[in-house]
């Protein structure tokens, strides 16, 4: 098969090495890729949102598979323009990709299907956003209704923090259109996980739970960032905690979104807090996540083509996934400044050392190729993947790779998986 991955990112790079290694895959292509995902892949210079650049290069190159793995392309309809033009796509339509792209539109969803989540309100005038805001018990949850690069979220303490972070998104407009309306949320008590499961519309089968590090410094200090690191599996997700998360909240927002139109196919993350009422959903995405997918891959010992195809085709009721026993680490190496302002064009040296490490991977995110030289490209730019017979013995290998590296413009949070290992 001649397949196209869509995106740069870490994500994708994880997505390409997994399909490269497929017996049917013959030809493999990504757009735009990166400087590590021209090992796997061909590069073709096509961003990611430009809609009819891929679909015009996918009908020209016959492309027989497009994996979708960012969400823009996602919410703005990317598999829907391929199917009108006949080409498979693996992701959800827009109509279905709402689910990521509007909060508001999850939590009315939730709603409407019984599916557990917090307690919100939306709005989308600021003033009263910001009296709401101002009666509502501490903490609170301020989120961007819209796609935010995994920072339009915000825990805040005080009452003032959260009228700074109303006013920040709706009168500053920190993140464009997508903080036009606001969803305002209860804080939820309890641990994170992100639970993945591949859908075909009818039928889902569970992915490898796994728990990530959204701030950008250790200890779990500084703002939010799309991800510095993550685990899998995790204890959170035992296999009784996995058959209420499938009854309770996948196979629910199945039957919802089918009954409502709207059928769901891709894999679908969703980001849940597990506490003493069981597992609350705190957001859906529908694209796999990044760093977390990393971790996934590194484990499955299943072929991934086939089982994109599955889900694809509406044949996931026959698939059967085998995964390897063994823990993944992702360390998130990001470039100095981030999230803030990272800076770009720093080079890169230790890469081949750090990839000879014994049960460790290196895939790139925001790379590219300056001459004989690998150099940052973005915020997040390495996700280092360390295996081991358990979260411990994998941490130490993701580390190894870690310390081959020479990058002074680059940093990374050394205490990912401490949840599990204890050494926060």
């Amino acid at each position: 098969m001649r397949i196209l991955v869509v995106g740069s990112g870490g994500r994708e790079h994880a997505l390409c090495w997994a399909l490269a290694a497929s017996p049917l895959c013959a030809k493999l292509f990504c757009a735009p890729g990166n400087a590590g995902i021209a090992a796997e892949a061909q590069c073709v210079d096509i961003a990611a949102d430009d809609l009819d650049g891929l679909v015009r290069f996918a009908a020209a190159e016959k492309i027989d598979f497009v994996v979708v793995g960012p969400e823009a392309p996602l919410v703005a309809g990317l598999v829907d323009r391929l199917t009108a033009a006949g080409i498979k796509a693996f992701g959800p339509s827009m109509a279905a990709a709402r689910l990521e792209g509007s909060k508001g539109f999850m939590k009315d969803f939730c709603a409407r299907h019984a599916i557990p989540t917090a307690a919100y309100k939306r709005f989308s005038e600021r003033d009263a956003a910001r009296a709401y805001a101002s009666a509502h018990a501490l903490p609170v949850v301020v989120k961007a209704d819209g796609l935010a690069a995994g920072k339009g979220v915000v825990v805040v303490q005080t009452h003032d923090e959260a009228l700074a972070a109303i006013d920040d998104a709706m009168q500053a407009r920190r993140f464009g259109a997508a903080g036009a309306e606001l969803v305002i949320e209860e804080f939820l008590e309890g641990a994170e996980a992100s639970f993945f499961a591949l859908c075909d519309g009818t039928n889902a089968v569970a992915l490898a739970a796994a728990q990530d590090h959204k701030r950008v410094g250790d200890g779990d200090t500084g703002p939010n960032t799309g991800g510095m690191g993550a685990y899998s599996p995790t204890p959170l997700v035992d296999a009784a905690m996995e058959a209420r998360i499938m009854q309770e909240i996948v196979m629910p927002t199945l039957r919802g979104m089918a009954a409502e139109g709207a059928p769901f196919k891709g894999v679908l993350f969703a980001g849940l807090m597990i506490g003493k009422a069981g597992p609350r959903l705190i957001e859906f995405n529908v694209r796999f996540g990044d760093p977390e997918c990393q971790t996934l891959l590194a484990r499955l010992k299943s072929d991934l083509l086939p089982a994109l195809l599955a889900a694809s085709d509406g044949t996931l009721d026959r698939l059967t996934l085998r995964w390897d026993a063994r823990a993944a680490l992702c360390v998130v190496m990001a470039a100095n400044g981030y999230p803030d302002t990272p800076q770009k064009g720093t080079e890169i040296r230790g890469l081949d050392a750090a990839a000879g490490v014994p049960d460790a991977y290196v895939f790139h995110a925001g790379t590219r190729q300056d001459g004989d030289k690998i150099v940052a490209n973005g915020g997040r730019v390495l996700g280092i993947v360390g295996l081991g017979t358990d979260a411990a013995a994998a941490q130490r290998t993701a580390y190894a790779a870690v310390d081959k590296l020479d990058w002074p413009g680059g940093f990374c949070r050394r205490d990912i998986g401490w949840q599990v290992v204890g050494n926060k």
